[in-house]
């Protein structure tokens, strides 16, 4: 019996060694290659205090386009030090009226904090079952990863939130852009979405896509 509890305490400890970190941090380096875990680490000497700050979220971003939104990331490589630490950041800010659309971040799952204003904001179970919520002030919610989800201003004036997310580079794809946004031929379109000629095309034309 004492031998089996040394076994299992080595193996234990074998396991905790092998996932330890085997240094403290690996900020970004843009010009080197980047990997499904992050890009590479730039050289610990040219390190400093400011990859580990960023002042990119303290400005609203520009909501004068089709969706009244502006999304700031803070992920690697503009936000340096957050590469491979699993964790970013970002700024939302919704004019009236303004919508995230439906879309999925397939690296990360997503935390939301409401700062200001009122948002609608949900998403869809893979088993096609709609978790929605309206957000006030200081409210949060989460995404799980991969997960189609939005965020829409419900409220009568711009609303602002903060989210976080699980993974320095989490990914993004936005449903209507994905759809209608490029060169897909029309005919896939309507093939795959049963909408009608008239209503793909009027959509691309909206959207900017083509085909």
């Amino acid at each position: 019996m004492k031998m089996i509890i040394q076994i299992f305490f080595i193996l234990s400890l074998v396991s905790s060694i092998s996932f330890a970190s085997v240094q403290d941090f690996c900020v970004a380096d843009p010009k080197g290659p980047q990997s499904p875990s992050g890009y590479s680490c730039k050289d610990p000497e040219q390190v400093t205090e400011n990859d580990f700050a960023f002042s990119g979220l303290a400005k609203a971003g520009n909501t004068s386009n089709i969706i009244k939104a502006a999304v700031t990331p803070a992920f690697a490589p503009a936000f340096a030090g957050t590469n491979g630490l699993g964790v970013s950041l970002a700024r939302l800010d919704l004019a009236g009226g303004g919508v995230i659309p439906l879309h999925t971040h397939p690296g990360a799952s997503e935390a939301l904090v409401v700062i200001q204003g009122t948002i609608c904001a949900g998403f869809i179970s893979s088993a096609n079952k709609v978790y929605l919520k309206t957000l006030n002030r200081g409210d949060s919610m989460i995404f799980p990863q991969g997960l189609l989800h939005f965020q829409l201003n419900s409220g009568k004036g711009p609303a602002l939130a903060f989210v976080a997310f699980g993974s320095s580079s989490p990914g993004l794809q936005i449903l209507p852009f994905a759809l209608f946004a490029n060169d897909l031929p029309s005919e896939l379109v309507e093939a795959t979405t049963f909408l009608s000629d008239e209503e793909v095309k009027k959509l691309k034309g909206v959207l900017g896509g083509t085909n």
